[in-house]
């Protein structure tokens, strides 16, 4: 039978999820959460795209379209995420999906398709090269040898961060968390998301979500949020206060993050995706994790350019430094109104 082309409903949810659960293309960004996720806290259109033989899942696309006056009109896999490109088990699966993205794309007069970290190009499609690198590895199971696996100058940092009196725990409750998120989003000139956000994605992953901080004196210093899926853990969203540099409350959090991450069962720390030359790049490395380039590909519409909506773009410059100045409320209730339109 021809492979067939079917729109995620709440009553293929269960189909797809295992599909997710099973494929080893798959990554936490295919769950079909991210579509109540992002339609909630986003109010954009997503477009989940299953491709079945027989009945029989055999392949995956999340689109979002993201429909903005500040940044076009374009369809993305997965929106707000790193990953979600097509996931496929066949080749006939992966090509009628891409099939499908293109003719959404001149449905909706979209301007491009963005597919992140796919699983696989094709020939047509445009590549967006050196822009970033993710960083994972497998976590050792024994401490010590965990802690051979930071190089000697960040293992001291670790080490002394270990003998203070800093407080580890891991909670659900977005409040703490996202004043720490909210003030590193500020202070490196990029609008933050919504605590709706967060919140959602607590709800929705419930389980498989979660958030870990250090505090000082009754006061979080760092904070990251987490997702969990198949044998690995993924730091996320993470901010950290300034006096936190001082006392290495991140290079704590991290740490423990690993030990009880070991201590649940997940092998790989995957510490995610990074621009190159940014801080968070070097501050992976020195962790001792080595960095594997990635790219964006794209399929374009009748000649569009490559797009480059980064803040590593010039363009932007004169907007991040203002936003750096802003006061923190303000930023906090101007940033979701932006960051929504970014995608």
């Amino acid at each position: 039978m021809a492979i067939q082309i079917a729109e995620l409903t709440d009553e293929t949810r269960d189909k797809w999820d295992r599909f997710v659960a099973e494929s080893d293309a798959t990554t936490f960004f295919h769950r079909s959460g991210w579509r109540e996720v992002i339609e909630k806290s986003f109010r954009h259109d997503a477009r989940f795209l299953m491709a079945e033989r027989d009945g029989v899942v055999e392949g995956i696309l999340p689109l979002v379209h993201v429909k903005s006056s500040l940044f076009g009109n374009r369809l993305v896999s997965t929106a707000f995420c790193v990953g979600g490109g097509i996931a496929a088990e066949t080749d006939a699966a992966h090509d009628a999906l891409k099939a499908e993205a293109d003719f959404l794309m001149e449905t909706l007069k979209a301007e491009y398709v963005e597919y992140r970290a796919p699983q696989r190009s094709a020939e047509d499609w445009q590549k967006r090269e050196g822009l970033y690198a993710t960083f994972h590895r497998e976590i050792e199971a024994e401490e010590e040898e965990c802690l051979k696996q930071i190089p000697r100058k960040q293992r001291a940092v670790v080490r002394k961060a270990l003998k203070s009196e800093m407080e580890i725990e891991i909670v659900i409750d977005p409040d703490e968390f996202y004043h720490v998120y909210s003030t590193t989003m500020r202070n490196h000139g990029t609008p933050v998301f919504s605590k709706g956000f967060i919140r959602n994605l607590l709800q929705e992953f419930k389980g498989d979500c979660d958030i870990l901080s250090a505090r000082k004196d009754g006061k979080v210093l760092s904070s990251v949020l987490n997702f969990y899926f198949k044998d690995r853990v993924m730091p996320y969203y993470t901010g950290a206060l300034p006096e936190a540099r001082k006392t290495g409350a991140a290079d704590l959090m991290y740490w423990a993050l690993m030990r009880s991450a070991v201590e649940r069962g997940y092998k790989i720390f995957d510490f995610g995706r990074s621009k190159l030359g940014t801080g968070p790049f070097s501050f992976k490395k020195n962790w001792g994790f080595e960095p594997v380039p990635i790219n964006l590909e794209f399929s374009l519409r009748n000649g569009t350019p490559i797009p480059d909506v980064n803040p590593n773009n010039p363009k932007y410059d004169l907007m991040i430094r203002t936003w750096q100045k802003l006061p923190l409320p303000v930023a906090n209730v101007i940033g979701p109104m932006v960051s929504r339109h970014l995608g």
